[in-house]
């Protein structure tokens, strides 16, 4: 063999090598699933990535109206429900099961639903810690979208908010949606209570005791 031929297979060895290696550790990554750290700066920006991808804007942010409709307000991003602003009832009998009646209804920021469950108010999801998620921690925060309950273990989370779906997120995106919510800036929105189908309130813990 040609020596030039012989370096060309030694390299071409080497390289081989070289992408099993990193193959190899990618796969061992894969199967380690949540135990990846991310450096500080990195799990919030992917927490930020999540968030917006998830369209939590959508329902936890109040909006300004444009020639294109609703948009996210930028000063209130995820501070949910403004806490003075009223709704309007709904009709009797527009809410039910049969095809001439509506599912849910929602107001014009989508930051209020209605429904067969009552009436929900998205909640403020800033690290204010008498009215958003300051009082929280990284497994109380797990605890409630793993298991569909306010701070983890209090009334249940309400429609439309889909805990079933993010609560399979890894433990790691998890904590870089956390990470990346405690990041904001805190704003003070004291949410309303959730209202029951028979009109009462359902009381939600604003502050971990």
């Amino acid at each position: 063999m040609k020596r030039s031929n012989y370096i060309v297979l030694l390299l071409t060895m080497f390289a081989f090598i070289a992408a099993l290696g990193i193959t190899s550790e990618s796969i061992s990554q894969q199967k380690r699933g949540g135990t990846r750290k991310f450096p500080a700066d990195n799990q919030i920006n992917r927490g930020k990535y999540l968030v917006t991808i998830g369209g939590c804007d959508d329902c936890h942010s109040p909006k300004i109206f444009t020639p294109m409709g609703p948009m996210p307000d930028t000063t209130r991003l995820l501070s949910g429900h403004p806490a003075n602003d009223s709704i309007p009832a709904v009709p009797a009998g527009l809410i039910g099961p049969t095809p001439n009646q509506w599912g849910a209804v929602t107001s014009n920021d989508f930051t209020t639903w209605v429904g067969p469950w009552g009436t929900s108010f998205s909640q403020n999801l800033t690290p204010d810690v008498e009215t958003g998620i300051g009082s929280w921690t990284e497994d109380m925060f797990m605890a409630a979208l793993r298991k569909g309950k306010h701070m983890g273990v209090g009334r249940d989370i309400l429609p439309p908010m889909p805990w079933m779906m993010y609560g399979q997120m890894t433990d790691e995106d998890l904590k870089s949606v956390f990470a990346y919510l405690k990041s904001l800036k805190p704003i003070s929105n004291a949410v309303p209570d959730p209202i029951s189908p028979t009109g009462e309130k359902i009381p939600t813990p604003k502050v971990l005791k």
